[in-house]
């Protein structure tokens, strides 16, 4: 039996379900259900025996230890974490506390758990700690791909926290021989992608007929890697991986946003087009967010050499695949966004001005308006006169 954290969020369920149809080995799903905890996305494993969940919060000692002589774990994979890093701009105290604190906490009982286990099991016993690629900064356009070896450099609230989180799971094998693996990943996307971030946001906003936000020149250019091949990475790495080692996991696919932006967009053209017009005429760019990192990219050659693995996923077959799951899964976007999901995008994207491709300029508050007067929500963007008015934060976040 292995422990999974966070296996009810986007990736960690992901990795639930992988798990669960490639192995038999059962798992104990330890999960806080924040805003992206999602119980929903393992309904089809309602019935199935070998998940077990907890409702627990890692930052929780007493629980964590009790946990852990209840069930007796083989493994942790630890995928807990606050993620979003305009979440962590806003507020960036819950990512201390979960992330650093949490991961603490999480460490502290897995080791002493570990240190009762009879030597077979202890020798077996693994702490696989995931990470991002964010931990390492920013690159210019032309500088080489990170490496395992590349110096952290975290430009965000979240960059900083899971950086932090990686130096104590690193420290706790130096200083007490703890089984411990590290990866560090490129951006992820793929079913259950919560919608406040890019690709799940472009998909139900184009869908909605609401504008497709994106930050500055929309040239920040991230490796995007399909969620199963994370999956299936991890697993190799939990299997195979070096005590101690730190692995990089990549998709080959360097993307400016604006370019995963007019993709998508294209796909939607082609298997739900419009009454009138063309997705892409929806594109807003907004006001960049504060110390936006340029370009991420991995070198995933140290797994590949290791381990030989390298992700099944194209770009254009993972995001084809990741289209039509949108589509076929929109009462699960509907159900997510709720009142408190309203309320975040009132609050990253209402002070951010916006702008069309042509550089017709505007604020937040007549982007709005044009909704509210029953336009076209990208109409004023070609018709800057529209008046401004006092509109409700309902009617707002209709256009965001």
């Amino acid at each position: 039996m292995i422990f999974v954290t966070g296996g009810a969020g986007f990736i960690g369920s992901n990795f639930v379900l992988d798990w669960l149809a490639v192995n038999d080995e059962p798992l104990v799903n330890l999960d806080k259900l924040t805003y992206a905890g999602n119980l929903a996305n393992l309904a089809s494993l309602q019935d199935d025996a070998r998940h077990i969940f907890e409702h627990a919060d890692i930052c929780d000692a007493q629980r964590m230890q009790t946990l852990f002589e209840a069930y007796r774990p083989s493994a942790v994979v630890h995928f807990a974490a606050e993620s979003h890093v305009d979440r962590s701009i806003l507020g960036p105290a819950e990512f201390i506390r979960t992330n650093i604190n949490g991961t603490f906490t999480l460490l502290e009982a897995a080791r002493s758990y570990w240190m009762t286990l009879p030597d077979g099991e202890k020798a077996a016993f693994r702490f696989l700690h995931v990470s991002t690629d964010e931990v390492y900064g920013s690159l210019e356009t032309s500088d080489p791909a990170f490496t395992e070896a590349t110096a952290y450099a975290p430009n965000s609230p979240y960059a900083a926290s899971k950086a932090a989180s990686d130096h104590l799971v690193r420290s706790y094998h130096h200083t007490y021989g703890f089984p411990t693996l590290t990866t560090n990943c490129s951006n992820n996307y793929g079913p259950f992608h919560f919608p406040e971030k890019l690709i799940p946001l472009t998909i139900t906003n184009a869908l909605a007929g609401k504008p497709l936000p994106i930050y500055g020149d929309g040239q920040q250019i991230r490796d995007w890697l399909f969620v199963s091949d994370h999956c299936a990475a991890i697993r190799c790495v939990l299997e195979k991986g070096r005590v101690g080692e730190t692995y990089n996991i990549g998709g080959h696919n360097e993307k400016a946003n604006l370019d995963v932006v007019r993709t998508l967009c294209a796909i939607l053209d082609e298997l739900m087009p419009k009454a009138h017009g063309l997705y892409a005429e929806q594109i807003a760019f907004v006001t960049d967010r504060p110390g936006h990192d340029r370009r991420y990219a991995i070198n995933a050659g140290k797994i590949q050499h290791e381990m030989g693995w390298v992700p099944a996923e194209t770009f254009e077959s993972g995001i084809r695949k990741t289209v039509h799951w949108y589509l076929d899964h929109q009462a699960w976007v509907a159900d997510i966004q709720s009142g408190q999901y309203l309320a975040w995008m009132e609050r990253n994207y209402a002070q951010r001005d916006a702008h069309d491709e042509r550089g017709i300029r505007h604020d937040a508050n007549s982007f709005y308006a044009s909704h509210s007067q029953g336009h076209h929500p990208c109409r004023r963007l070609r018709y800057p006169s529209l008046s401004r008015h006092h509109i409700d934060l309902q009617t707002a976040l209709a256009c965001v």
